[in-house]
């Protein structure tokens, strides 16, 4: 790079980098701010293991029931999919009948997924 490269090239990025400066400074202050004037009195009821009120009474390794797994992995599903109708909601002016047409058949798809799931028991909780 010639200099007078490196000089427009340095000037293009200066705010970026005055704003990762700052973002860095201020970052630290309030760290080092924190970590001089917050009040440092631990006790054993300050420092002890929170468990929803009371004492852990069993091994945190302990084997979960398989439909914990199953509802968040139906959610992650059902939930990601759903998604994908807000940037379709925006565009549906630009993509006329075949993106409309297309997205009524993957929501069919989507119902009748959650249909199948329903009817198989999936979501009920015993």
């Amino acid at each position: 790079m010639t200099p007078d490269q490196l000089q427009n090239f340095t000037l293009e990025y200066l705010p970026v980098i005055i704003f990762l400066a700052l973002a860095l400074a201020l970052s630290l202050l309030f760290i080092v701010g924190a970590l001089v004037l917050a009040p440092s009195n631990p006790d054993p009821e300050k420092t002890s293991t929170y468990e929803c009120g009371f004492n852990a009474f069993d091994d945190a390794r302990m084997k979960f029931d398989v439909r914990f797994y199953l509802v968040a992995i139906l959610f992650i599903i059902f939930d990601l999919e759903v998604a994908f109708l807000f940037p379709w909601a925006v565009s549906l002016g630009d993509i006329g009948l075949v993106g409309f047409w297309s997205m009524v058949v993957f929501l069919g798809v989507l119902t009748i997924g959650f249909v199948y799931e329903w009817r198989s028991g999936a979501l009920e909780w015993e």
